[in-house]
């Protein structure tokens, strides 16, 4: 039954681009047909569960299958096989059929709901959960000038066609930092600092205090190794500590700034974390957000990433960013959509874990890095084909606070950029 169910799904699923599945009694199929830009990929299946995992839930089912080496790709890789399927049902054509099961959607919402209650020890598990892995991981997989890991800027008119993550990421901090429109003398929070890159960037180029803030022990540990090797350490400070903890100490920032963190925080704390935020800036303060965000209407957190990757993680839409913002009088004075930025960086990302897989496995297991790269797979091309992209929404309190047109940000951020080339 579960074969037929697979076999339905797979001949709806792929128009074009070949799918070939070897099942495990040896009855070979092919869906789709090769397609100028469409993969030709190969997989077997090891036994006879896979077809049921897969009907039940296909991202999850996929996953775990593929992780625990029941799901074989024998022609092409993972990013190839998510990539056939996200392609041939792109967002914008609306035909996503990559979901579970009605009983397996009840579920989801029901784990969902619990996740959403994301409280400070919960928060602190969950960023253990990724971000403690391991520094050695991310090491071999982001770039070693700034280390970051959230969605870089492509600026090829600046850098040109074959620019390198790296250039991409110190675009990426170009791009904020001209955004906030620092002033000498400020003092900028960072919420979720990471490995501490933004805080260093703007130590280095403004005249400035920074207090990067996050949940991850490995994370402020390097971080601060970094900010004494880039010798600023002087202006910056690393605090390991929950927004909402830090918000009660009464202090205020000129500039706030938060990369990659909003998605962390949890549908249910939305307007939690813009009180805080609205508390921590001063009245003519500015600050810029930076998530991933949903293209459409809210959403779920599909079961692969809330249980391997992301536990309490929640993309936002914009609709309801902005609905709770605007609580808290907190002015959305700039909204940028990144549409494929982030799929370019997650492919090199991807692209270093393949070149660094005996690494990766040494550290871990074969079964941890199939995860991984299924995990990167899937981002990859959830920002190429699926509902996903990134905003960076700048907000002010007052609406005087910034200048009356916006040629500013363009300036600064040229200036920035030149004075890395220099």
């Amino acid at each position: 039954m579960s074969k037929t169910l697979l076999d339905r799904f797979l001949s709806g699923a792929v128009e074009r681009g070949r799918l070939g599945v070897v099942f495990a009694d040896g009855e070979a199929r092919v869906y789709g047909g090769s397609a100028e830009g469409f993969p030709d990929i190969v997989i077997r299946f090891t036994d006879d569960a896979v077809p049921r995992d897969i009907v039940l839930d296909p991202r999850l089912g996929a996953a775990e299958a593929f992780m625990d080496g029941r799901l074989v790709i024998e022609e092409g890789d993972v990013m190839g096989l998510v990539g056939l399927l996200r392609m041939n049902g792109r967002w914008e054509r609306g035909g996503d059929r990559l979901r579970p099961s009605l009983p397996k959607r009840l579920v989801n919402k029901a784990a969902v709901a619990v996740d959403k209650f994301n409280t400070a020890v919960s928060a602190r598990r969950n960023a253990a959960h990724h971000y403690d892995i391991g520094n050695p991981l991310y090491a071999l997989m982001l770039d070693p000038d700034h280390f970051q890991y959230s969605c870089a800027y492509w600026n090829t008119d600046h850098f040109g066609p074959d620019m390198t993550l790296a250039e991409a990421q110190e675009a990426k901090l170009a791009h904020i930092a001209a955004k906030l429109a620092i002033r000498p003398g400020q003092k900028v929070l960072d919420i979720g600092c990471g490995w501490g890159g933004m805080a260093i960037y703007l130590a280095r180029h403004y005249d400035v205090e920074v207090t990067g803030i996050t949940l991850s022990s490995e994370q402020a540990s390097l971080a601060r190794k970094r900010i004494a090797g880039a010798g600023v350490a002087g202006q910056v400070t690393i605090e390991l500590v929950d927004y909402r903890d830090f918000a009660a100490s009464g202090k205020t920032f000129d500039r706030i700034v938060s990369v990659g963190m909003f998605e962390h925080v949890g549908q249910a704390q939305f307007d939690t974390f813009f009180e805080c935020c609205a508390r921590l800036l001063d009245p003519m303060g500015v600050m810029l957000i930076h998530t991933i965000g949903r293209m459409g209407s809210p959403g779920v957190t599909d079961a692969f990433t809330r249980k391997y990757i992301f536990p309490g993680g929640y993309i936002p839409a914009l609709s309801e960013t902005v609905a709770s913002s605007e609580k808290f009088r907190l002015i959305a004075a700039d909204v940028e959509a990144l549409r494929v930025h982030y799929a370019k960086t997650i492919r090199q990302w991807y692209a270093n874990c393949m070149a660094n897989r005996d690494a990766i496995i040494a550290l871990h297991d074969e079964r941890f890095f199939r995860m991984w790269t299924f995990y990167l797979a899937g981002a990859a091309t959830v920002f190429e084909h699926g509902g996903m992209c990134n905003y960076q929404v700048q907000y002010v309190r007052d609406r005087r606070a910034l200048p009356l047109t916006r040629d500013w940000i363009a300036q600064e951020e040229k200036r920035l950029l030149a004075d890395a080339k220099a």
